[in-house]
């Protein structure tokens, strides 16, 4: 059964020069975007009570609270789902937040990437570093006592100690959630054409990531999953149904799911998809071995590693035994480490995770 939802709403003002993700800034074609989500909703959705629903995107903050409040009430949800927000700072405010608040959202992602004014001009973001501090203030007075903040490290100009003072303001505003990314420049974006000047290298990027491990987790923060930290009790639990491998609904332009062994995305412009909200553009059922493949990648993302016994029973084999020679080689490598349950990335191996995710991968 399906408990946890992803809604896409894809719309921006602008477009951040390091994004590649899915976004349109036709605001024009909001209302009826809005009316084919609600299509496609009704039409998949079979009225689970969900334990987790997430509005990302895009930049959800274009949605109003009417349009937040119809789309909610199109879901079976209690006090106990967990109900999160996408925001941009420099849209929100108080009234905003505690309107949120009042519908049940009570888990919000803001957008910062860094601290820096000077490295938020260079990258196009629209806000400068006192709208994310006056953001996250206003949150908290609203009611919110769970909120994450997103950072980009390797950025353009962005140096190991830069980057570590931008994670120590975080946890100085009070902050419970840290999600961290690598900088990646892919085709789709601006940069990918516009190659900045000063980039970190691989081995900077290395080290801001490592130095972040030791900074946030000596702060109290849980490293949970490869880019996630949280303090006690508030690892993000939609993040963790994609690394525990459960189902999840993917609803709006581009989104993507996975139902009854089969992965599913949705047509990727936003014409396609207000013109056929329930035809998907491609779904694809997985063989045995793949969901198995899965169940491995996506649970080492997770810092406490994967559980042998759970899937020496889920898939009827001995993990132990049919990835033997993989298990010593990155195990000697001290890139995989042994734990009470199974396996798990050491810090170095989730460094080079991808070429040791490969290895489980049958040729």
């Amino acid at each position: 059964m399906v408990k946890s939802a992803y809604i896409h709403i894809p719309f921006c003002k602008s477009k951040c020069h390091y994004c590649s993700f899915v976004s349109f800034n036709e605001l024009d074609l909001k209302t009826v975007y809005l009316e084919a989500l609600k299509k496609e909703i009704q039409y998949y959705y079979e009225g689970e009570c969900l334990n987790t629903l997430y509005f990302g995107g895009g930049t959800p903050s274009i949605l109003t609270i009417a349009d937040f409040q119809k789309l909610l009430l199109l879901f079976n949800t209690n006090d106990k789902t967990e109900i999160t927000t996408e925001l941009n700072p420099e849209s929100v405010d108080y009234a905003y937040f505690r309107a949120l608040y009042d519908l049940g959202i009570k888990r919000i992602s803001l957008g910062c990437q860094t601290f820096d004014d000077n490295i938020l001009k260079q990258i196009n973001r629209r806000h400068n570093a006192k709208q994310v501090i006056e953001a996250v203030r206003a949150a908290q007075v609203a009611g919110f006592e769970n909120i994450s903040l997103d950072f980009i490290y390797g950025l353009p100009n962005q140096t190991i100690e830069r980057f570590l003072n931008d994670l120590k303001i975080a946890v100085d505003i009070g902050i419970q959630h840290i999600s961290l990314y690598g900088l990646k420049i892919e085709e789709g974006c601006h940069f990918y054409n516009n190659l900045p000047d000063n980039l970190p290298d691989d081995d900077e990027q290395a080290d801001m990531y490592l130095g972040a491990i030791e900074l946030l987790t000596k702060d109290g923060f849980e490293h949970y999953e490869v880019s996630n930290f949280s303090l006690p009790n508030y690892n993000s639990r939609h993040n963790l149904t994609y690394w525990n491998n459960e189902e999840y609904y993917g609803f709006g332009v581009a989104a993507h799911g996975y139902q009854n062994s089969s992965r599913y995305e949705n047509q990727e412009t936003i014409e396609d998809y207000i013109n056929a909200p329930y035809t998907k553009k491609s779904s694809k059922l997985l063989t045995k071995q793949e969901i198995l493949e899965e169940e491995i990648f996506l649970g080492l993302r997770k810092m406490a590693g994967i559980d042998v016994a759970q899937i020496n029973l889920k898939y009827g084999i001995d993990f132990e035994q049919k990835y033997n020679d993989i298990l010593k080689k990155y195990s000697n490598l001290n890139l995989l480490t042994k734990t009470p349950k199974g396996y798990a990335f050491t810090p170095n191996g989730v460094l080079v995770s991808n070429v040791i995710l490969a290895d489980f991968i049958e040729k």
